[in-house]
């Protein structure tokens, strides 16, 4: 049994029945990804969209979303960004770097920017594992490299749909044009590239006190709020912090 130094038998009869719990979670969780593996074909893509991003060279280009599969890479995690941000959004818009020059109905979403900040530095993980990563924001291609750049994101890919439906398709977007976080899984195989997986607990109704946590399994941050005695405090992530300079990202 492991135990800490002076800790009380109460805390360790506590300990023990929680780790219980956690292994429940460990099961629950795995269970969970099995089934998610095991789902049927899902459904073809239904056109060629065409985007905009940077190619090979660094340069602006128009890309299809067989482009964002690199050769014996098979599978495409994509990022679908809330930028703009929601109409309904209150929080404080970019003080510094180059999106503050954007009003600030055309700002990025905090939440979705603070997530991303968490994901840049696990890409190069992910495409050794053989998985390919991308984001794609509504905003045009200039806004979102320039919010790239204010971030430090260095490792992500970011594609702009602004010139076509794909957000909207794929549930990313409401018919009046809001945005809508979801992160969506493309797998291709020798029909074509299919819909795997998108994160529907964004749709589901909400546990009460709670957000959906459409992908709570890898918001790090907010998982690593869940070790601490405080929890999760009722606080929302910001695109600048007081006393962080204007422009700073937050790595």
């Amino acid at each position: 049994m492991v135990t800490f130094p002076n800790e009380s038998a109460k805390y360790r009869t506590a300990r023990e029945k929680l780790l219980r719990k956690e292994i429940e979670l460990r099961r629950a969780m795995e269970a969970v990804a099995e089934a998610r593996r095991a789902l049927p074909a899902g459904g073809l893509v239904p056109q060629d969209y065409v985007f905009d991003a940077l190619d090979g060279d660094g340069r602006p280009a128009k890309v299809r979303l067989p482009d964002l599969f690199t050769p014996g890479k098979n599978t495409l995690i994509l990022y679908q960004m809330m930028f703009p941000r929601h109409p309904q959004e209150t929080r404080e818009v970019a003080k510094g770097g180059e999106t503050a020059k954007l009003a600030r109905q055309d700002q990025p979403c905090p939440s979705c920017t603070a997530l991303l900040d968490q994901f840049d530095g696990a890409i190069g993980h992910l495409e050794a594992a053989g998985f390919n990563f991308a984001v794609v924001a509504k905003t045009a291609l200039d806004n979102l490299l320039a919010l790239g750049r204010d971030r430090g994101w260095k490792n992500m890919r970011l594609v702009s749909s602004a010139g076509n439906a794909f957000k909207r398709d794929y549930n990313s977007e409401t018919a009046e044009g809001a945005q809508i976080p979801l992160l969506t899984v493309f797998h291709r195989d020798g029909d074509g590239i299919r819909h795997f997986w998108s994160s529907e607990l964004d749709f589901a109704p909400a546990e009460p006190g709670q957000d959906p946590r459409g992908i709570g399994t890898c918001e790090i941050l907010w998982n690593l709020m869940d070790f601490t005695p405080e929890g999760r405090p009722n606080w929302h992530e910001q695109l600048q912090y007081a006393g962080q300079a204007p422009g700073a990202h937050c790595h």
